[in-house]
């Protein structure tokens, strides 16, 4: 089974994966994991940080002359701001705890809570970690999985729908997304809204407010058949929704046409299904998003997550300090004030480790040339049934 755990602080020495469940002689491009890590560090309205840190893959273990082991794979991204922060975020020496002491708690972090379920009196302790710079070890994780599935011609892209008011409603084909999100700085394929949502950015910059939006994943070229309906935790869009509501920031997750499903009627909900010797068994609509009864029907995924606006504001909200109880504005921490576009590529990366998962534990094998063949085998059987690629 493919798992992974991570570990690390926003200002620690470094963020460090475990990645266990990869097959052997699995080739990795170190390049594309970086451009992964790059891609999440982009995007218009990003705050300092950005400006410091240039994340970069170190495996330390699982792999030999760039091929998979087998075993558990070993990451590390390190963080360059931890030379500003040794005196206070050193794990095994005396540190300065008072000058970066967080305790003016933030209204929509995890600070409060954090400090009564743990028992500490300094939030810095809890945003370390509920930071999203955590996200930068589920990119790196999510950018291997995409060298395993690319074997298979499991491609994916994500792009920007929303940002604050603008949005758009077109619908645009996955190799058209794929091949122009890269060229916006707001991950926005149409290219008449990026302007309008550079000026939006900016009106709420000048504000000290934040924006959140609306985020779209696509997945190409999955089989049928990922996931299952057997059991509630074996379904797939179940824990592509956990999985993704699990990071940072994510409030919302719909697949295919979401909560649309509520206000219709079913003959406008279902995607009927047709068959002819030339195409094989398939759906004339994809409005279910590729997942039916907890499996991967064979069309495109598509999963939109609504992102709420950054929490730490420059205008601070009203709160308490969680040691005096007493009132106070929150505490201000060094923070971007529009991270929709890097949220993007998080998703995107976080939706490859759960079809991945799926993936290796539905074909199963220990190393590529098992896993290709076990993949041709149940194609082949899949054409037999009258399904085709």
């Amino acid at each position: 089974m493919l798992r992974y755990l991570s570990s690390g602080e926003s200002h620690g020495q470094s963020l460090i994966s475990i990645l266990d469940g990869v097959p052997s002689n699995i080739e990795l491009n170190i390049d594309e994991i970086n451009h992964e890590l790059k891609k999440r560090q982009g995007g218009y309205g990003r705050g300092g940080r950005m400006k410091i840190e240039q994340d970069k893959i170190n495996i330390l273990g699982g792999v030999r002359g760039k091929k998979t082991l087998g075993g558990p794979i070993s990451i590390e991204v390190k963080n360059k701001d931890y030379e500003n922060w040794t005196k206070y975020m050193n794990p095994m020496e005396e540190v300065d705890f008072e000058s970066k002491k967080v305790d003016n708690v933030r209204p929509g972090h995890a600070d409060l809570v954090g400090c009564l379920k743990y028992d500490f009196d300094d939030a810095r302790n809890v945003l370390e970690r509920s930071s999203a710079r955590e996200t930068a070890s589920r990119v790196a994780i999510g950018a291997i999985c995409k060298q395993i599935l690319k074997n298979f011609d499991i491609n994916f892209t994500s792009h920007v729908v929303q940002i604050g008011s603008v949005s758009h409603k077109n619908v645009y084909n996955f190799d058209y997304i794929k091949e122009n999100v890269d060229n916006s700085e707001v991950r926005c394929v149409d290219k008449s809204l990026e302007e309008k949502i550079i000026k939006e950015i900016d009106k709420v910059k000048a504000q000290g407010d934040t924006l959140g939006g609306v985020i779209e994943v696509r997945v190409k070229n999955v089989i049928p058949g990922l996931g299952s309906y057997t059991h509630f935790d074996k379904k797939i869009d179940g824990e592509l929704a956990m999985h993704l509501m699990g990071t940072q920031a994510i409030k919302g997750v719909e697949i295919g046409i979401g909560f649309d499903v509520s206000s219709l009627p079913g003959s406008e909900v279902m995607d009927e299904i047709y068959y002819n010797e030339e195409a094989g068994i398939k759906r004339s609509t994809n409005r279910l998003g590729g997942i039916e009864g907890g499996m991967t029907t064979g069309d495109e995924i598509i999963i939109r997550c609504a992102m709420k606006p950054i929490p730490t504001l420059y205008k601070p909200l009203n709160s308490i300090n969680v040691n005096s109880l007493q009132s106070y504005v929150a505490s201000i921490e060094r923070s971007d004030n529009c991270a929709v576009p890097a949220c993007s590529v998080v998703c995107e990366n976080v939706v490859a480790f759960v079809i991945c998962k799926h993936f290796l534990d539905k074909i199963g094998g220990d190393n590529l040339n098992d896993l290709k063949s076990n993949y041709d085998s149940y194609l082949k059987r899949l054409g037999e049934r009258g399904w085709k690629k």
